[in-house]
């Protein structure tokens, strides 16, 4: 790995080499980051690619929790080249509007592995909260338990993600990592798309003749 040196090795069925340095390599801390804060995670504005490489750079950001603590930094945020007065005000703004967030979100920026938009979706009307699913994933401890059973009976969830979900709430910097953002931001339950009125709305329709 060019950023921590760490041995890069590609398990067997996948083409892309991974760095196996975990935590301590800083590229993909920075990566995580990147996706925390990404238009279907948190979606938080004027925080792009570059300003997150320049602040993980000075020690301004660490974790996703440092984010929301921001605001300490304001009069540092405000010196730094190409950001000024305004578009601090703006960042900040844009960073205490996500302080409330769904759970599926929520679950999406957490950047476990194989666990994209629709698989954080299926989990969250499963287990509705963040607790419920931290305390599921946390049984799930093998594949014997009922915890893994129930995961597993959820379309689309196979035992390779089950797998990955484990070991991410096994890691205790991950642990670390979900504790310290309990005390910035919410987690609103799943709540399913609202049924709305249309011209079909309680319409039967049936098509007739064939189909070539």
């Amino acid at each position: 790995c060019p950023a921590c040196g760490s041995h890069v090795v590609r398990e067997e069925g996948e083409a892309v080499r991974r760095c196996t340095g975990g935590l301590i390599c800083p590229a993909q801390a920075v990566e995580r980051l990147k996706h925390f804060v990404s238009r279907d995670a948190f979606d938080i504005e004027g925080l792009g690619a570059r300003h997150i490489e320049n602040l993980f750079a000075d020690g301004l950001l660490k974790s996703p929790a440092s984010i929301f603590e921001l605001h300490q930094h304001r009069n540092i945020l405000e010196e730094r080249e190409g950001m000024g007065r305004q578009s601090v005000t703006n960042l900040l703004n844009a960073i205490e509007a996500r302080r409330t967030i769904a759970v599926d979100r929520f679950l999406y920026a957490l950047g476990i592995r194989q666990i994209g938009q629709n698989t954080a979706r299926r989990l969250a009307r499963r287990y509705q909260t963040l607790e419920a699913f931290r305390a599921a994933a946390l049984e799930a401890s093998s594949r014997e338990t009922p915890a893994w059973q129930e995961m597993l009976s959820i379309d689309g969830i196979g035992a390779s993600m089950i797998e990955d979900i484990v070991q991410f709430f096994q890691e205790p910097h991950n642990i670390e990592v979900l504790d310290s953002l309990s005390g910035q931001v919410t987690v609103q339950p799943y709540a399913p798309m609202a049924a709305r009125e249309t011209a079909l709305s309680g319409k039967t329709v049936v098509f007739t003749g064939s189909l070539a």
